[in-house]
């Protein structure tokens, strides 16, 4: 081949993806318009609302905070608060707020490590650090995962016992979101914890997501976080804050947590605005959260029901049953079919039944997420047959399955 057709053949592969790349900015431009104008929507996020909208949850912070009182200065004022109601509600010493759930977890296992003298972090191979922190825990703390198992579920005990290394701390993720925010049975739970401590490690509750798992394992926050020597949480996933974690756990781990916090730069001078959204969230949400799981009950039923109804030739609830008010539906088509079906209900019919990205699961095959909040205690099960309807109507003919 000439040099000339080797440039043009390039050229031509450039036009392509940039061109890919332009339709997938344009389908996700749509998508998020198509979901602010929608009447209807199983979930609404706060980070898709307008800063106007966005700052409007501040007009509620009387209620959970007094105003008159100074601002906050380098963690002091409404962040000790926050921390004071964390600690509470895990039944822990002491905690501690970060501005991310990224460097919440470094300074935990960092500090564990030393106490433990062993850098090794035993975790599942789709936990958060593993897949989307760029290897922070090698490449900024010095910690060095082992990763214990990579099916789609938690490790078990028994995993947890033949893993042919030693380890200093075992993190779990709890519900892991990569694999469907699944969560073990309460039995799993408190038996892979005590694999762990068989083998003299500490183990850190990955809880993103924690305040969810109440429903699932028929206990308190405080019950569910004993069992672990640390817990994270964050403040926007399930709450809506505007941002934020915690790190809760023994007085002295979280005091040299907070030195640590300084080091890595998230001392920061004033957080009211965040502090101020996760106490509301505390207040608002987390009392609602049992409401959402079990609605995303109904709703996955509905849903199961529906596509078999519509005759499409295979759809899967992940899990069967939800572990939380999150789960993943798995349909048999190209997830750019699936996508631009979903935009086109919600523009033609106000109805947004899917407003989350598709993925690719496989040849003609892909998933997505779908949470139940507030907007979807709305939604009837038969609600949901009907969107789904017409939702599958706008797939005749796409099947690759």
């Amino acid at each position: 081949m000439s040099d000339t057709a080797e440039q043009d053949g390039r050229r031509a592969e450039q036009v392509t993806e940039e061109s890919e790349e332009e339709r997938r900015k344009r389908l996700r431009e749509r998508r998020i318009a198509a979901y602010r104008s929608a009447e209807r929507v199983l979930s609404r996020a706060g980070h898709l609302d307008t800063l106007r909208e966005r700052l409007a949850l501040l007009d509620g912070a009387r209620e959970v905070y007094d105003l008159d009182e100074l601002s906050d200065m380098y963690g002091n004022g409404v962040v000790e608060a926050l921390e004071e109601k964390v600690a509470g509600l895990l039944g822990k010493e002491a905690a501690a707020f970060f501005p991310t759930g990224t460097m919440a977890q470094q300074v935990a296992v960092r500090c564990w490590a030393a106490r433990t003298g062993n850098p090794a972090v035993a975790l599942h191979a789709l936990s958060h650090p593993e897949v989307h922190e760029r290897h922070a825990f090698s490449q900024v703390s010095g910690l060095r995962p082992v990763r214990v198992t990579s099916e789609p579920r938690l490790p078990t005990a028994e995993e947890v016992r033949g893993l042919d290394e030693p380890f200093g701390t075992l993190m779990l993720e709890l519900p892991l979101r990569e694999a469907g925010f699944v969560l073990p049975t309460w039995a799993e739970l408190t038996e892979v914890v005590g694999a762990a401590r068989e083998r003299d490690a500490v183990v850190h509750f990955d809880g993103a997501r924690l305040w969810e798992s109440t429903v699932h394992f028929g206990r308190s926050l405080a019950e569910i976080a004993d069992l672990a020597d640390s817990v994270y949480v964050s403040f926007y996933k399930s709450l809506d804050g505007y941002g934020g974690a915690a790190l809760a756990g023994p007085r002295e781990l979280v005091e040299e947590a907070k030195a640590w916090r300084h080091r890595y730069g998230g001392t920061l001078f004033q957080q009211f605005p965040t502090a101020l959204s996760a106490l509301i969230g505390l207040e608002r949400e987390l009392p609602r959260l049992p409401q959402y799981v079990a609605h995303a009950r109904v709703v996955a039923d509905a849903l199961r029901e529906g596509f078999a109804a519509a005759g499409v030739p295979w759809a899967r609830v992940h899990p069967g049953v939800p572990h939380t008010h999150e789960f993943q539906l798995w349909l048999p088509y190209d997830p750019e079919v699936l996508a631009e079906a979903a935009v086109r209900q919600a523009e033609e019919t106000g109805t947004l039944l899917f407003g989350r990205p598709w993925d690719r699961g496989g040849p003609g095959l892909a998933w997505t997420e779908v949470t139940v909040r507030a907007a979807g205690l709305e939604w009837t099960a038969d609600d949901v047959k009907a969107a789904v309807a017409d939702f599958a109507g706008r797939l005749t003919g796409q099947s690759d399955g």
